[in-house]
């Protein structure tokens, strides 16, 4: 099409015309140039063809956004899990996870203390220990958990916490219960719901009753709950205070007992940065301020609004307070209580050593936590409750701007690429009013002419309207400065559609692990490499050891010098398991060191995403009796064959799964490969130098008469042996040939297992289609 400049008309006055698109019917020129008329013949087709490049904009970019959303983008697996509870919330995805450790100040995530469960082989038992989807999985809406307070009878632990409802929007008091020192957790229910929100529930003994104080601060008073029939069961005893204080803790020292909280509610009062405290004779009042009210009234930073239950250790008083200083609840931080009368008070930090979250936004706390509850178990261990989140406080929203940023962006740019190939013509009027609906009112256009903003933005549309007369007349068609200026325009409008999308419906980025019966667990990454292929492996190392629930990763080096721990970049323990011999049955060599019973054998050219990953590890907790892989693998036809994924899906069914991407039971599988009836696979498998996971496929279909292989479609899988060019099997015709061999042989040992056809799409979550 033309380019010529803009010829506009259809106005009078200096009024300018409203965005008039024509394409001139008859009269065109040779070059086939766009004008603006006044011929109203042919408004029909002006309309049409303009109409039509915006329909065609929308469905092509709306189709590439479809198509990034749907194969490119991590779904938010929370809404998954529940459909009333775990939806995304402005005030965030907080969970509660426990610690435990030798003393208040040495404290370690559940996961690193090795504990086990006999229900189920996908222990051990890994945070966060009590979720949104442990409260609305047990019937009861919530869309986070946080604030959590421990309350120890004998040996059974109750734990009570702020949950929100995910159907009132309103903060109640939950509460679980747990007979193993917090490995599992039953949810008992809500044990306090008002009109209005509650959190903060601190619990304590008084005169042999059960209190609680939660933070009730909308309701403008702080109220005092006892226990009538715990602990489900909760009657208001009186009003505390009739103030609006936030994360209120009562104490007893030295004969009185002090209260502590904060009241946003003064004329100048520094939020998060403010704290004042209170004495009486009793928990239950009166209540005498403190004489240097407000301790604290500075940088929100600073710690001073209460983050938990104080606690004594060596004889020494300690307060946990929130740092508020990025964004709320940040981090909690310690401080010993020096000084602490009614005239007086002080405090100064002290260190506490809780294991930091080394995956980013990839572990359940990774953006922040803000209350911690530590309390002496009766073995003489401590034990700590802590809630974590892995997005920043508003995070949906910013989202939310960011993406209709993009999209409003595209918007200018398919205007700006029509106004390039001709497609639009288009001139901004600078008068607020239209010129063709009869009489104006001469008041208006008096104040249009005198009004300061009505010239400014005259003055801006008439640039504008310069400015794409200018840019339509310089940009030539057949130049190179034209086609690279259009192909930029669209490769960047293509980005911004998918970097909308992406804010959009991508969810918060972070790749959360599944529950199953409302637990997490972790499990071992195996991956077997040589010298040839370090720059896969480091990508492959600091790629995966961000995934939520690995463990550790584990790097059987089969050839060549291997290489240092420090030349990887791990957020997890990397151990490199040398081999005596360049072997593919190393691949199953039984391995003492392995904390996990679940281990996930990946091939370290194959690259996917972590919510992948983390589907294929909550099948196979559902399944540990079977290998769940992300390859499917037919042996079928006479004479068996060999086939890939695209053959298995032409005869709807696989018998098979590669074993170099799929899970498996460590102690089941590995000691089944290494028996006395896979001895002569295994000798097979050494002269072949192929067919070790097809030889595993033979010995769990030989040793069950049920199904032994599941599948999980991934999202995206990359292999990167492509790039590097040292392939395991570069020639896929020569390597499925050896593997058909194998088969006849195998077959011949271990039985047929073409039989043990398994459909796609039999299970109901759809990851098998």
């Amino acid at each position: 099409m033309g380019s010529s400049p803009i010829v506009a008309s259809g106005s009078s006055g200096g009024g300018g015309g409203w965005c008039r698109w024509r394409r001139n019917g008859t009269g065109g020129n040779k070059n086939g140039n766009f004008n603006i008329s006044n011929n109203n013949n042919y408004e029909g087709c002006v309309l049409s063809s303009t109409f039509a490049y915006f329909v065609f904009s929308f469905v092509v970019l709306g189709l590439i956004g479809n198509l990034y959303g749907r194969y490119m983008l991590t779904a938010n697996v929370r809404a998954g899990i529940n459909v009333v509870g775990c939806a995304e919330d402005n005030e965030g995805s907080w969970s509660i996870g426990v610690f435990f450790g030798d003393s208040p100040f040495s404290l370690k995530p559940i996961e690193s203390m090795n504990v086990w469960k006999d229900e189920s082989r996908a222990w051990p038992v890994a945070n966060p220990v009590v979720t949104c989807a442990s409260l609305s999985d047990a019937g009861f809406p919530s869309n986070f958990v946080a604030d959590p307070f421990l309350y120890k009878q004998v040996d059974i632990l109750y734990l009570f916490y702020e949950t929100k409802n995910s159907i009132t929007m309103q903060g109640d008091i939950g509460v679980s219960r747990s007979v193993d020192d917090g490995a599992t957790w039953q949810q008992l229910g809500i044990a306090l719901d008002e009109d209005w929100h509650l959190s903060y529930p601190y619990v304590f003994d008084y005169n042999g009753n059960i209190y609680m104080m939660p933070e009730s601060s909308s309701k403008g008073e702080l109220r005092l709950y006892r226990a009538v029939d715990f602990p489900l069961k909760w009657t208001k005893e009186k009003i505390i205070m009739k103030k609006p204080l936030i994360d209120s803790f009562i104490i007893p020292y030295e004969g009185k007992f002090y209260l502590f909280g904060s009241d946003h509610s003064g004329i100048g009062t520094k939020k998060n940065g403010q704290l004042e405290i209170w004495h009486s004779s009793s928990p239950l009042g009166p209540w005498k301020p403190h004489k240097n009210n407000p301790i604290y009234n500075k940088d929100e930073s600073m710690g001073a609004r209460n983050g938990g239950r104080p606690f004594v250790y060596n004889g020494n008083l300690y307060r946990i307070g929130q740092d508020c200083g990025d964004t709320y609840g940040r981090r909690t931080r310690v401080f010993k209580v020096e000084v602490l009368t009614t005239h007086e008070f002080e405090e100064s930090e002290v260190p506490i050593s809780v294991e930091e979250p080394i995956k980013g936004r990839n572990s359940w706390n990774g953006a922040r936590n803000h209350h911690l509850d530590v309390q002496q178990l009766s073995s003489g261990k401590w034990i700590g409750v802590m809630d974590g989140d892995r997005v920043p406080s508003g995070d949906p929203f910013h989202r939310f701007v960011l993406g209709c940023a993009s999209v409003f962006s595209v918007a200018i740019l398919v205007v700006l690429v029509g106004i390039i190939i001709g497609a639009i013509k288009c001139i901004v009027p600078v008068s607020w009013c239209f010129h063709n609906t009869g009489k104006r009112n001469d008041t208006f256009l008096t104040w249009e002419r005198s009004n300061l903003f009505s010239s400014k933005i005259r003055l801006f549309c008439s640039r504008l309207n310069r400015a794409t007369s200018t840019l339509h007349a310089r940009i030539r068609p057949n130049t190179c400065a034209r086609t690279f200026i259009l192909v930029l325009t669209i490769m960047v409008s293509l980005t911004l559609t998918c970097t909308g999308v992406n804010y959009i419906y991508g969810g918060s980025g972070a790749q959360e692990p599944y529950p199953l019966n409302g637990h997490y667990s972790q499990f071992t990454l195996l991956t077997m490499t040589y010298d040839a292929r370090m720059w896969n492996l480091k990508m492959y190392i600091k790629h995966y050891s961000r995934c939520s629930s690995v463990r550790e990763i584990v790097v059987i080096w089969n050839k060549g010098i291997p290489p240092k721990l420090t030349e990887f970049d791990s957020a997890v323990p990397v151990r490199i398991r040398v081999e005596k011999q360049n072997s593919l049955n190393n691949r199953f060599n039984v391995d003492p060191l392995i904390k996990t019973r679940a281990v996930l054998e990946l091939d370290d050219d194959i690259m996917m995403n972590c919510n992948d990953i983390e589907r294929g590890f909550l099948i196979w907790r559902k399944h540990p009796e079977r290998m769940v892989g992300f390859y499917p693998r037919l042996a079928y036809g006479h004479p068996l064959t060999y086939r890939g994924e695209k053959y298995a899906r032409k005869y709807n069914g696989y018998n098979m799964v590669l074993t170099g991407a799929a899970f498996m039971d460590s102690l089941v599988a590995f000691e089944r490969y290494w028996s006395k009836e896979a001895e002569e696979g295994r000798l097979f498998v050494d002269s072949f130098f192929n067919c070790e996971d097809v030889l595993m496929n033979y010995l769990y279909a030989n040793s069950s008469s049920d199904s032994v292989v599941e599948y999980v479609r991934p999202g995206l899988a990359i292999d990167t042996s492509k790039f590097s060019g040292v392939a395991i099997s570069r020639n896929t015709q020569a390597h499925y040939g050896v593997r058909s061999n194998c088969l006849k042989k195998f077959s011949e040992i271990y039985g047929s297992i073409t039989e043990r056809k398994m459909d796609f799409g039999r299970r109901k979550d759809g990851w098998d289609l």
